[in-house]
């Protein structure tokens, strides 16, 4: 595990789109999450203040990526809003030290600052998935299904 001060989040810039585009999770995950060139497109196309992309950094290392998303119409017709992690890749050779952990962590903290109470993710089941991962930081799913993923929301109040 490494140690969090000198873990930190940066907004994507030109200055660093080759090191976030660069991000690759290993191949057994790569059905699970979209790649970050994905994300950032999927970022640009929703309206400003949706979508937000972050590069993860352990002091002058690219680590992972996130995407977290804010006050989404969840069912599409106005009924229900929610918060959540939308994509986490974390580089295949740097998994396994607390990066996600980190990430998740940071999404809470952002959903707090912003007056939510829970954070939503989704995932895709079987054995290279990440359901474990979800689980044990304390996301309980929901029995949803969103666009076949499992729905899981963790509370951050």
């Amino acid at each position: 595990m490494t140690s969090t001060s000198a873990l930190r989040l940066e907004d994507i810039t030109p200055e660093n789109f080759e090191a976030a585009t660069g991000i690759r999770v290993r191949p057994e995950q790569e059905f699970a999450v979209s790649p970050v060139m994905q994300s950032l497109a999927e970022a640009y196309v929703h309206p400003a203040g949706v979508a937000w992309p972050r590069l993860i950094v352990d002091g002058d290392r690219p680590v992972g990526f996130l995407m977290a998303f804010f006050d989404i119409d969840w069912r599409d017709d106005g009924t229900l809003f929610r918060s959540g992690l939308w994509r986490l890749n974390i580089a295949a050779d740097e998994q396994g030290r607390g990066y996600g952990r980190f990430a998740v962590e940071s999404v809470a903290a952002e959903i707090r600052r912003r007056g939510g109470k829970e954070l939503y993710v989704t995932w895709h089941p079987g054995p290279d998935g990440p359901e474990g991962f979800y689980l044990g930081l304390g996301f309980r799913a929901t029995g949803e299904l969103a666009e076949g993923e499992r729905v899981g929301v963790l509370d951050v109040s």
